[in-house]
């Protein structure tokens, strides 16, 4: 939360990653028809293989937030992701926004996902970051459906203004969310903050369009400047609820490293 002391010790930040092919992205849709979706070449083994041997020279631990299909077409790529030492998390089954979604539809999209992944895994599935950080004011709904599914945190709210997602009011750093049916840990996408506006600091889309001399601005500004981590779940939030002891650190890279932005769809 944006009121949080500043960690004693070295910061640590959090690396995550959005799994899924290029044509599944959201901006695609009405362009790359899904029924299309099996006939294209995947690049998405190649390029997450990539990016396990990198973390692996550099001993990065990471959160993998993988789509159902995917899952499902190559799950031996989940099992690979899982041995390295990461944590297996959810993006969903169909890439759908949730706005698009009705709720039994949302449910039964993010449970398929889960049974998936921990089936190809072999291990629990706590965490879930919706397709286009689709978790606004109009589908909060959707957060009483993850914990009712057995999720225990979520990355999905974007603190910033965007016409398609973002709930520019929320806090900025990992707090806890008190719903109806329980508790839910969250986990925002990073932003740094000048003057009254917060700016992106994480997602693929932004990492792509905008210099990256602006990521890793961001990033060392949240760091030297707030004296705070980028895209941490912090220990702290969680402890604060004594129903939320039990959630683990939503990743464990190297300290002082900054994040890479995950893929904003």
């Amino acid at each position: 939360m944006d009121d949080q002391r500043p960690p004693a010790g070295p910061i640590v930040n959090a690396m995550t990653i959005d799994v899924e092919d290029y044509f599944h992205v959201s901006v695609f849709d009405g362009i790359v028809p899904r029924a299309q979706w099996a006939t294209l070449e995947s690049r998405v083994c190649r390029n997450t293989d990539r990016l396990l041997q990198i973390f692996d020279e550099h001993a990065i631990k990471a959160t993998f937030f993988v789509l159902g299909l995917v899952a499902e077409r190559f799950p031996s790529l989940v099992a690979r992701i899982a041995r390295a030492g990461h944590e297996v998390a959810s993006h969903g089954y169909g890439h759908r926004l949730i706005y698009d979604q009705t709720t039994s539809a949302f449910r039964e999209d993010v449970r398929q996902a889960k049974a998936i992944l921990e089936e190809a895994a072999g291990v629990p599935v706590r965490g879930y970051r919706a397709p286009s950080y689709s978790v606004t004011p109009r589908t909060l709904w959707a957060l009483d459906i993850l914990i009712e599914e057995g999720y225990s945190y979520d990355s999905s709210i974007f603190p910033i203004r965007h016409d398609r997602y973002g709930i520019p009011l929320s806090p900025r750093r990992p707090y806890v969310l008190e719903r109806t049916r329980g508790v839910l840990v969250e986990a925002p996408a990073s932003t740094t903050r000048i003057g009254l506006v917060n700016l992106p600091i994480a997602g693929g889309g932004y990492f792509r369009i905008l210099p990256y001399g602006w990521t890793r601005w961001g990033i060392a500004r949240v760091n030297r400047v707030e004296r705070l981590p980028v895209g941490d779940r912090s220990r702290s939030a969680a402890a604060q609820h004594k129903r939320a002891r039990s959630i683990p650190p939503l990743s464990q890279p190297s300290p002082d490293r900054g994040s890479s932005p995950s893929p904003a769809r």
